[in-house]
C-alpha cells in the first residue's frame, strides 16, 4: 500500500479523467485544471467544483454538492480512492486524457 503524493498526483489527475469503478458501477471525475473538477455519479448526478492538491492527496468542494478529502492508494495493479476515514470507496478502472465524457461542458 502506496498512498500517492502531490507530485504523483499532479501527473495522473490534471487534464485527465478518472472512471472509477463502484461496486460494479462506473463514476467519472475530470480534473480539468489544477484547481476545477468535474463528476458525474453512477446514479446521473453530476458536480462541479474546486479541488487542491494536498501533501497526500487532495480536497475537493462540490457546489451544491459535498467537500471531502481523499487519498490516492497504490498496490501492484491497482489505485484506490480512499476516503478520509481510510475506507476504500472505488477503484480506478482506466485514466482517459481529457474529457471524452464531456463533463465540463
Amino acid at each position: 500500500m502506496t498512498i500517492l503524493n502531490r507530485d504523483t498526483l499532479a501527473i495522473i489527475m490534471v487534464g485527465t479523467t478518472h472512471v472509477i469503478d463502484m461496486g460494479g458501477k462506473n463514476a467519472f471525475i475530470h480534473y480539468e485544471t489544477d484547481d476545477r473538477a468535474h463528476m458525474l455519479l453512477p446514479d446521473g448526478k453530476r458536480f462541479h467544483g474546486l479541488w487542491t492538491l494536498l501533501d497526500d492527496g487532495y480536497k475537493v468542494e462540490w457546489k451544491d454538492g459535498p467537500a471531502g478529502a481523499w487519498k490516492l492508494d497504490h498496490t501492484p495493479g491497482a489505485i484506490d480512492y480512499i476516503d478520509a476515514t481510510g475506507a476504500p470507496r472505488g477503484r480506478v478502472s482506466r485514466i482517459d486524457f481529457g474529457d471524452p465524457q464531456r463533463l465540463a461542458a
